[in-house]
């Protein structure tokens, strides 16, 4: 007979090894968009990152930078290694959750398996895991240094340690082994809060096996303790204790008058001491179980004191310093993630609702000299009674929100929603596109990587010819539904064969699956899309698909009694399953030979003059940024500014204090005019005042003016208003000639004030210290804008700005009303030729997903832009370099051509660069009429692909028809006439 426990444990490391391998060679080999380029930043430095941190993360991965030996350039790749390995680790306590549950259902009691019963249960485990390794979802993190792989790993191991201790006999080992899990909760806080919703799920495996008589009740009075522990630790532990040291510090510092840290130091001996004595207290009076729960408690404490390392290294200020949470008032503040607001989840307001009045809550309290200072008040916005609701799901009263509610519901201006509405939300969006449309996308099919990318079934892969552009899409991966089909039959045999089991592996799919998605409550619309937030569910039916080889054996030994082989033969059969799965994703998995998004963040930072300050708009912009510079050392003399943090008095704190190469920022504003709860918002009054001097006003607003005092309705209150719409900054032409700042091409557009308009009605914190900023630096240090950031700052600076790459840079110039932007074309060219990075965009081969494209297009434009200004100068031979550099750099081949491919086709008739315009014309004119006819005869709403692709049908006809090609141009114009006269027609089509 095959000795069970060698071959489950040779069986699962073979997993194991197949998907470290598998991750290890689609790895992507620098720092990935998105939260990647923090997290790798912040683990090689040990910073501080976005609340609420990951402290144990950072220590892990720093362990794991170690393997660079030093070389900047590799600490990415091995932090990447980190995740792969991690990852990995999954799939081997997957594989050996899936034999511990089928082990339950063939072996009702702790007898060995036989040999068909080793074969089913290696084949059930084996089928279960690969499945899970070649997911989607779960891939993508897989290959990126990110929380998720980390999170992934925790939750993982910690349900096979619950399954293991169910079968401990030894009650002595049963007490060692949940003091064992409770430290790896206690650890996973402080990498990521998934390990948590598993509580409630799992502390039915508690139940079954110390309850013989199981029923209903018994169950769900089970699950309601597990949810107990998971609010004790989610809301009292991690918060809670620090909150109660923060009150008690607060109280000894101001109330009893004792230095700072008193009350911290007192709370600290209090509680520990607590609970030293009770842990000997039920050891001497041998109350077990006591014993047990105090030690469970001790251990989560210990695994959570990873969280120490925050306040360290925000005391050490590092670089990167997010929230700066150095004392308990402001950790606590970092741990409640207070910066990103609150989202209603049982009670709240509709959409519509009216604010009709505002109470003011708890003080708000920052450390002062002395003691800690109420700088601010909660506020609780009480909206109008008749439009709230139980359950808000449409609650969102930002103005784009709004809209989008209005359109998914089919609600009109004015019209306010009723609860089906609400109701509807929450089923066709939250649940339906932000969760089963991901949970499809795994197990059923992904039509491509395009945002909002429906899932594939078996009916539209049968039904639906897709275009080519879609076909071709890496991301369209097909799986015929395989998946999830044999996940269902695994659901329906562990539900029959062993229904305790099936219960626990269902409340684990929906806890961290729908339950989830009602607890986030997400808005409308999202920065990106968010699958990997439920990898754990999907987890959980990967082990529903391990179960199908159970079911396919136990139907073979039905056909033929006595079949030894049974299960060999079921694995083989589902096994082609997770080989398609694999196949299918390879090609968009594969991440190997990709650096744009570190390239980009180099091309960024390479158009900036030295000693820069760079202001960047949000996260995907900026984190990129923070790596290069953090890791790989690159261009540390630029100092990037987050203007979304700019409204922080911490970061302000930060900026005017020297980092790396770059010297502190000078601000004319002292720490008291912008910290917490003061200037957050000033409101524009104007007081037929045609213009105000900025240097003037700011001085007014240090000296705490009445003239800028306006009364609040809140605690009488003054606040600080703007008495003009705009704000005259004299130039000092001396400095500004002495610096020869101002290209010799833009002398005559040179001028004495600028002239800065507010464009809201008020004017944040943010936006008032980058005014600071600008008048305070006196054109002593270059100050750039990148696009994201020109567009959304409160005041318009537009007719100020010269492009001198990908950066827009501020200089005391008036752009003329007849141009679309000033372009310093010699150093533009020079950074575009010369210090741009394009690694491996011309390689076919490689996988550019939509947020790859999305740069490249931003890269094509401003390469667009260059060209046209050289043109303009009739420097065509510098125009035509630039255009080869991103036909040959970007090619169609590798980056499908764009909206800005296509705008760049007059300026390539114009360089008489024909061949490569009508290439462009005939590859893009030939996707937008497949993708829109496809979308005609589908149905669909147009989405940005589609849309762009009609723009670009519609934007060649006349650049055709001016070059001479009258049949081209005709027969692009009836294309379009044909599908938007049959559009028009259609009721179905709406625009999204």
């Amino acid at each position: 007979m095959l000795n069970y426990a060698r071959v489950n444990n040779l069986a699962g490391w073979t997993t194991f090894f197949i998907a470290f391998i598998t991750y290890l060679l689609t790895i992507e080999e620098t720092a990935s968009f998105w939260d990647p380029g923090e997290f790798i930043a912040v683990a090689y430095k040990l910073q501080v990152p976005h609340p609420p941190g990951a402290p144990f993360f950072l220590l892990i991965y720093r362990m794991f930078s170690f393997l660079a030996l030093g070389d900047g350039l590799e600490i990415a790749y091995w932090m990447n290694v980190g995740s792969a390995l991690l990852s990995a680790f999954t799939i081997l306590f997957l594989f050996w959750t899936i034999t511990l549950l089928g082990r339950k259902l063939l072996l009702k009691n702790s007898e060995e398996p036989n040999t068909d019963q080793v074969y089913t249960l290696i084949g059930a485990g084996f089928i279960g895991a690969l499945a899970y390794t070649f997911t989607d979802s779960f891939w993508f993190s897989a290959v990126e240094a990110e929380v998720y792989a980390m999170s992934s790993f925790f939750t993982a191991i910690v349900i096979w340690a619950f399954l293991k201790w169910d079968i401990i006999k030894d009650p002595r080992e049963e007490n060692k082994y949940m003091i064992f899990i409770a430290y790896l909760v206690g650890l996973s806080i402080g990498v990521h809060l998934l390990n948590l919703v598993t509580l409630p799920a799992l502390a039915l495996v508690v139940y079954f096996k110390k309850y013989k008589n199981h029923n209903l009740k018994g169950g769900i009075i089970a699950f309601l303790l597990g949810g107990v522990a998971l609010v004790v630790i989610n809301n009292f532990i991690i918060p809670g204790l620090p909150s109660i040291a923060g009150s008690l510090e607060i109280f000894f510092v101001n109330s009893l008058g004792l230095p700072f840290g008193s009350g911290i130091v007192f709370f600290s001996i209090a509680f520990l001491g607590g609970l030293v004595y009770a842990v000997i207290y039920s050891y001497r009076q041998e109350k077990v179980i006591l014993n047990t729960i105090l030690l469970c408690f001790s251990f989560i404490l210990i695994g959570y004191s990873s969280y120490a390392l925050i306040v360290i290294r925000a005391n050490a200020e590092p670089v990167i310093n997010e929230n700066d949470p150095k004392d308990i008032i402001s950790f606590v503040s970092y741990l409640k993630r207070e910066q990103y607001g609150y989202r209603p989840l049982m009670q709240g307001q509709y959409f519509t609702a009216d604010i009709v009045d505002q109470v003011e809550g708890a003080p708000v309290y920052a450390k002062g000299k002395e003691k800690y200072e109420i700088v601010d008040y909660q506020l609780e916005n009480i909206y109008d009674p008749e439009k709230t609701t139980l359950l808000p799901r449409i609650y969102s009263t930002q103005e784009r929100h709004k809209q989008i509610y209005r359109s998914k519901l089919g609600l009109r201006e004015g019209q306010d929603p009723t609860f089906f509405d609400n109701i509807y939300f929450m089923f066709e969006h939250q649940l339906g596109h932000m969760y089963w449309r991901y949970f499809m996308w795994n197990f059923s099919g992904r039509e491509s990587d395009l945002s909002n990318a429906p899932f594939l079934s078996i009916w539209n892969t049968v039904t639906t010819d897709f275009p080519n552009y879609i076909k071709e899409n890496k991301g369209h991966n097909n799986y015929y539904m395989l998946p999830l089909i044999l996940g269902l039959i695994g659901m329906f045999f562990q539900a029959k064969h062993d229904p305790e089991s099936f219960w626990l592996t269902l409340m684990l799919f929906l806890m961290m699956g729908v339950v989830l998605v009602l607890y986030l409550n997400s808005p409308p619309v999202e920065p990106r899309e968010r699958d990997y937030i439920y990898v754990g569910s999907f987890y959980a039916f990967a082990i529903w698909i391990g179960f199908s080889v159970m079911a396919i054996s136990h139907q073979l030994r039905k056909l033929k009694k006595g079949m030894v082989m049974a299960g060999v033969y079921a694995a083989l059969i589902a096994l082609p399953v997770p080989i398609l799965m694999a196949a299918e994703n390879w090609n968009d998995h594969d991440r190997s030979d990709r650096y744009f998004s570190v390239d980009s963040a180099r091309n960024f930072l390479a158009s900036c003059a030295p000693n820069a300050i760079l202001f960047t708009g949000g996260d995907n912009d900026t984190f990129p940024l923070w790596y290069v510079q953090e890791v790989e050392g690159f261009r540390t003399d630029v100092r990037v500014i987050v203007l979304s943090y700019f409204d922080t008095d911490w970061y302000i704190k930060q900026m005017a204090r020297p980092v790396n190469e770059s010297a502190a920022l000078n601000f004319t504003l002292d720490y008291e005019n912008y910290k917490k709860g003061t200037n957050d918002v000033l409101y524009v009054t104007e007081r037929n005042i045609e213009s105000l001097p900025l240097i003037e006003y700011l001085k007014l607003l240090k000296e705490n003016s009445d003239l800028l005092k306006l009364t609040s309705n809140r605690s009488n209150s003054d606040i600080n208003t703007v008495p003009s719409r705009i704000l005259t900054l004299p130039v000092d032409s001396e400095v500004v000639d002495k610096a020869g700042i101002v290209p010799e091409e833009f002398e005559d557009l040179k001028i004495p004030n600028i002239n800065i308009r507010i464009k809201g009605n008020y004017v944040t914190k943010g936006n008032l210290m980058l005014l600071d900023l600008i008048a305070t630096n006196n054109w002593e240090r270059p100050i750039y804008f990148n696009n994201t950031s020109l567009a959304t700052i409160g005041f318009d600076v537009s007719s100020h700005v010269v492009m001198e790459g990908l950066t827009y840079r501020l200089l005391p110039i008036q752009k003329p009303d007849n141009q679309d932007e000033l372009i310093n074309t010699d150093l533009a060219y020079e950074n575009v030729m010369e210090k741009f990075a394009f690694r491996g965009m011309d390689n076919p081969d490689n996988y550019f997903d939509d947020e790859f494209r999305r740069f490249t297009s931003n890269h094509r434009s401003v390469l667009n832009s260059i060209a046209i200004a050289l043109i303009e100068e009739d420097d065509k031979e510098r125009a035509k370099d630039v255009m080869r550099l991103s036909l040959e750099r970007l090619p169609g081949e590798a980056i499908p051509y764009d909206l800005a491919s296509g705008q760049a086709v007059p300026v390539l008739f114009e360089l008489e660069m024909k061949e490569e315009a009508l290439d462009i014309i005939d590859k893009m004119s030939k996707k937008s009429i497949e993708l829109l006819d496809f979308y005609q005869e589908t149905g669909r709403g147009l989405d940005r692909e589609a849309q762009i692709s009609a723009e670009m049908l519609r934007y060649f006809v006349p650049v055709l028809k001016e070059q001479g090609y009258e049949e081209k141009s005709t027969e692009l114009q009836q294309n379009y006439e044909r599908i938007f006269g049959a559009m028009s027609g259609n009721s179905r089509i709406q625009r999204r």
